[in-house]
């Protein structure tokens, strides 16, 4: 390999031809060749840098786009590697493998200091580097830390959409501390690209310049923060792993080849920017980007293949023949040249049997009930759905594999796909089928099939030949309003202009689905883990299996109770009537918890406070309002909006529904509280706020516990609800 790599270095100017035939020379000679991931002719050494991968690459041509470009730097005989793009050090650069093992490249950056008598060194002040060009690059939340330092101080990592920090502390010290400082670290979420550091001491104010007290906050490699002894440096820069993707450039054979054959997977890296991961089937090895692409794995080279008789090599595969199986299939060469058309008369028996089987399930998964249901929608500018082949779903999902699972819920189970156009999509398939769940199905078909709205989840089609219904919706890539808010990285605070926007647009979709449609459609299901968030972070309500739609004469909807503790109007379930004004009492409790940030049901709260609604209005009525609220919304929302929203939320959770406003006057009501943000407005509303807060409107008992005996309920624990259309 160094005979070849030698070769190379001065093989730029040479054909085309002269360096196939060199090549094939090479070939006969090694005893143990090794598959290049450089383009052809291309060097994929530099330095200490071994096996640089296209789309990286180190010269002219060499390279996918200028955010690729390796430059092979040379000062005293030594060879540094360096992206160009961003003038950092490269250290490592790794393929993607699969959805969990995503491409990597490892750099040097900048660590950020205090101020700089910190160093003993000349520093200019540090940036981050990744602003612009045509490669796609995360700080991988999954291989980084954000490392803070100092005695009593604290860094925060500010970047777009995010800000963390961590508080080091002088009673306690790590052994990978810099020269004997104190330090702490922490986790940082997805989609950075970019960020800076600030420093604060214990009064959360900025730490001058002159303080003699060094500080430092930079991103650094786990494995490099706990494996490297720093006790006595200072260094300038530290290693940082980073996440890539690639663009899809239309037409590459590659993207074509490996789409058809199967050798190779692609997954949205960014929506964006449209760059995607790809990487080689299981059963293939190579690179992806290359012009041959994955290659087929050879499994019967092994010295030790996992066989016991003759191993034959497939695509992707092999298979084990036994031994006695190959004597007969080579004797019975001769009987089997009389049978030629078995094969045929087999596969044509086949293709009926899975005609008759798709016949069946479409059958079996209301088929009929729902052709019967979409003829009969009335509005001719409905969106009836696009009917998917079993084949192309069960190809998108790459065979409903466990690592493609979004989320669990009641109904079944999500999965995310992609569709041969490159589309992203998200797959709900059913769990099992009885005449109920059927039901359900076609429901939330023919439901989101005359639905219209930016804030509502689109359905995009349906599969009802598979052994289990399917349904298809676009892809939601920010999870759910529940993991946002109580979810693992909730140390990041939600705004209150975000939280305002949030219920806007789901009180917007509610009072769409019961004023605007044909007819009137109510959720039954309103909750957080049912609100998803898009790559805007903006809302959209999901999930209609268990919704209704009514003539507009009917007032209510007599039903068996369902619904999910903590959201559950008392009123419906006493009475078993389910009205407008339930999905409004459901619709309070969400908005309670963008005040509170806190859960529906706590075990944490004392036991009459368990039910976040009730521990709610109890606070208000005894004038404790201003000491269950979030601290983001008390530190950064004005007083006036946050009373007039906290009293709507109270009004929403009236355990008489008579009282409670339609979801109409919500909208037009929180629409008021954004305009209170203008102070020639809030003026202009004193009087009215003055009226809220003297509690002239209708003030609110007890909420009844839900737990009664004598009635039939279908309830859902939080803990059994997960996300239905989003990622995990």
């Amino acid at each position: 390999m160094n005979r070849e790599k030698m070769i190379l270095a001065k093989l730029k100017p040479v054909s085309e031809t002269a360096f196939v035939i060199l090549m094939l020379v090479l070939a006969a000679d090694a005893e143990s060749p090794s598959q290049s991931l450089a383009l052809p002719g291309c060097l994929d050494t530099c330095g200490d840098l071994t096996d640089i991968p296209y789309p990286f690459g180190i010269g002219p041509g060499c390279f996918l786009a200028p955010g690729y470009e390796i430059d092979c730097q040379r000062t005293h005989n030594i060879f540094t590697p360096v992206l160009k793009h961003f003038s950092v050090v490269v250290l490592n650069i790794s393929l993607p493998r699969s959805p969990s093992v995503p491409g990597l490249i490892k750099v040097l950056q900048p660590i950020f200091y205090s101020h700089p008598n910190c160093t003993t060194n000349q520093q200019s002040d540090p940036t981050s580097f990744l602003r612009d060009g045509d490669g796609a690059f995360y700080y991988s939340p999954s291989e980084n830390y954000f490392v803070s330092g100092g005695c009593h101080s604290m860094a925060f990592m500010v970047s777009t959409g995010a800000v963390l920090g961590c508080y080091s502390s002088c009673k306690s010290n790590s052994p990978s501390c810099f020269n004997g400082t104190f330090c702490c670290d922490t986790s940082i979420p997805h989609g950075i690209m970019s960020y800076s550091v600030e420093f604060k001491n214990l009064d959360c104010k900025a730490i001058a310049t002159g303080d003699d007290e060094c500080s430092y906050g930079f991103l650094v490699d786990r494995s490099w923060w706990y494996s490297t002894d720093s006790s006595s440096l200072r260094p300038l820069t530290v290693p940082v792993v980073l996440e890539w993707g690639a663009p899809r450039y239309e037409p590459n054979p590659s993207w074509t080849r490996n789409r058809q054959d199967s050798s190779g997977t692609c997954d949205e890296f960014s929506r964006s920017i449209g760059h995607y991961q790809c990487y080689c089937s299981e059963g293939y090895s190579g690179n992806f980007y290359l012009p041959h692409g994955c290659q087929d794995i050879d499994e019967c080279k092994d010295p030790n293949p996992n066989c016991w008789g003759i191993c034959v090599n497939r695509p992707g595969s092999y298979n084990c023949i036994d031994i006695k199986t190959f004597t007969l299939i080579v004797g019975g060469t001769a009987i089997g040249a009389m049978v030629l058309l078995l094969p045929s008369s087999w596969l044509y028996n086949k293709r009926r049997r899975t005609a008759k089987l798709k016949q069946i399930f479409f059958k079996r998964n209301g088929g009929p009930l729902l052709q019967q249901c979409l003829s009969s929608i009335e509005n001719i500018h409905a969106e009836k759905g696009k009917l998917f082949a079993s084949t192309e779903l069960d190809t998108a999902t790459d065979h409903f594999n466990e690592n493609r699972i979004l989320g669990q819920g009641g109904q079944g189970t999500v999965y995310k796909g992609m569709l041969t156009d490159g589309m992203i999509i998200a797959v709900k398939k059913l769990k099992f089928v009885d005449t109920g769940q059927v039901e359900e199905f076609v429901n939330e078909i023919v439901i989101l099939s005359q639905i219209n709205h930016r804030n509502v989840v689109k359905l995009l089609g349906f599969c009802l030949e598979s052994e289990m219904p399917l349904l298809v919706y676009e892809f939601i890539p920010n999870g759910t309003l529940y993991q946002y808010l109580h979810g693992p990285a909730k140390e990041f605070p939600v705004s209150w202009e975000v939280r305002l926007r949030i219920a806007n647009e789901v009180a917007g979709a509610l009072s769409y689905l019961h004023f605007d449609v044909a007819k009137p459609v109510y959720h039954r299901d309103i909750k957080s883990s049912n609100i998803l968030l898009d790559e805007k972070y903006r809302a959209k309500v999901a999930d209609f299996g268990a919704s209704r739609a009514i003539t507009i004469d009917q007032t209510h909807l007599t039903t068996m109770v369902r619904g999910t503790f903590g959201y559950l109007d008392p009123e419906y379930y006493q009475t078993s009537q389910f009205t407008n004004k339930s999905d409004v009492y459901s619709f309070g409790v969400v908005l309670v918890e963008l005040l509170t940030g806190e859960k529906p049901i706590s075990q944490l709260r004392v036991e009459e406070g368990r039910n976040l609604a009730s521990y709610f209005v109890i606070s208000m009525e005894e004038n404790r309002l201003f000491n269950v609220l979030d601290k983001e919304v008390l530190n950064h929302g004005e007083k006036e909006e946050i009373i007039v929203v906290s009293n709507l939320a109270k009004r929403c959770l009236n355990p008489n529904g008579r009282y409670r406003p339609t979801m109409k006057e919500v909208v037009m009501e929180l629409e008021r509280v954004q305009s209170l943000r203008n102070s020639t407005i809030v003026r202009q509303n004193e009087e009215e706020i003055d009226r809220v807060r003297t509690g002239s409107i209708h003030a609110l008992g007890a909420i009844p516990m839900l737990m009664q005996s004598g009635a039939e309920v279908e309830l859902t624990s939080m803990e059994e609800d997960q996300s239905p259309l989003s990622p995990r």
